[in-house]
Formats: structure tokens, sequence, C-alpha cells
């Protein structure tokens, strides 16, 4: 790529995005040239820029309002708040249809390794709106590993002194599995988080 500065830039830019190595940017790159659909691309990311904003309430993605749709949605169960990781969890929990409660996005869990402390993350937000609003139940429904087991853990502690009771789904085997595919850690957990009928 000697002597096309455009084409290195444009490279070094594609690298920084997530799960793109040198090679899928030569990809991309080669694919905007063949076919010139990048001014749809860049047009929509330049509008994702533009409209695109944090709920004021819950930190979801809300576009050009201060509220989101949750947030706005009167008929939600005042009682519940389910916090997750990122903003996309949110549509993860909503599609299963059951959920009807309210939401908070932290953008990101506990990671000391990765500089990322209780004061990057909207914990302070969050206790305050359980304060503000009374919520009854506060459900974790963050990632079942290291960082998010830290977090979950960082709550459970430090929203003691509020009048909410906290939980977390139950984690283990998926529905229609066979055992003999499941993991011992996850076979372990579905055993000690059994329901009782």
């Amino acid at each position: 790529m000697k002597g096309l500065p455009l084409l290195q830039s444009l490279l070094f830019e594609l690298k920084k995005l997530p799960g793109v190595g040198p090679r899928s940017a030569e990809r991309l790159v080669q694919h905007f040239l063949k076919t010139g659909d990048q001014e749809q691309l860049s047009s929509l990311l330049l509008e994702l820029k533009r409209k695109i904003k944090k709920c004021k309430e819950c930190f979801n993605f809300t576009q050009e309002k201060e509220l989101c749709s949750f947030c706005e949605d009167s008929s939600r169960n005042p009682e519940l708040i389910c916090v997750v990781e990122q903003a996309f969890d949110v549509f993860r929990v909503e599609s299963c249809g059951i959920f009807k409660g309210h939401y908070h996005v932290l953008h990101g869990v506990l990671s000391p390794l990765n500089q990322i402390h209780p004061k990057d993350l909207t914990l302070k937000q969050l206790k305050d709106r359980i304060y503000k609003k009374k919520f009854k139940e506060l459900i974790l429904a963050i990632d079942s590993d290291l960082e998010g087991d830290t977090t979950a853990l960082y709550i459970m502690e430090n929203f003691k002194d509020l009048d909410v009771k906290i939980s977390r789904p139950a984690l283990g085997i998926p529905l229609g599995s066979d055992l003999s595919f499941v993991d011992d850690k996850t076979l372990g957990q579905a055993i000690e988080n059994r329901s009782y009928f």
C-alpha cells in the first residue's frame, strides 16, 4: 500500500474495530472498492453519530429523544428493573417476551485489569434511580464471567442499604439440549440453580 495513504489510513481505522484484523480490513476495503456501496454505509455512520444518544434515565440508546421507548412506556412494571451490561442486551432480554419492567444499562462491567472502575459505569445513577423510583426488585442480567460476577457482587454489596430484592437469572442447561453435550461447569451451575416444583 506504499504511496496510497488514503488506503493505509482506512485499513488502520478498520483494524481498530472489534474482531477486525489485517486480513478482514483488507477484504472490507476490497469490497468497498469493488461494489461502490460505501456511500450508504458512510451516510448511516454519520447519521448514527448525529441521531443516536443515550437515554437520560436508563442509558439505553434512543433516537433523537431524551427518553428511550421503554422509559416512556407507562404500562411497564414500575417495581422491576433489569440491569444489563450493554444497550444491545436490552433487546436480547426484551426478545424473550417475559420481562415487562424497566432497564438500566451499565455500559460495561468492572474490570480493574482494564482500568474500568465503579465510577466508569452508571452505578451511581442506578442507585439514585432505585432511591427515587422505589423499585422492589433489581435483576442483574449480566454475563456470568469473572468481570460480570465481580460487578454483580459489587452491586450486591454496595446496594445492601436499599430496600430492594436483588436477583440474577438462573444459569444452566439451554432448553432442548442433550446432557452429553453440556460442559461440567454449566451442568454444575444448572444443578446449583435447580428449580423446585
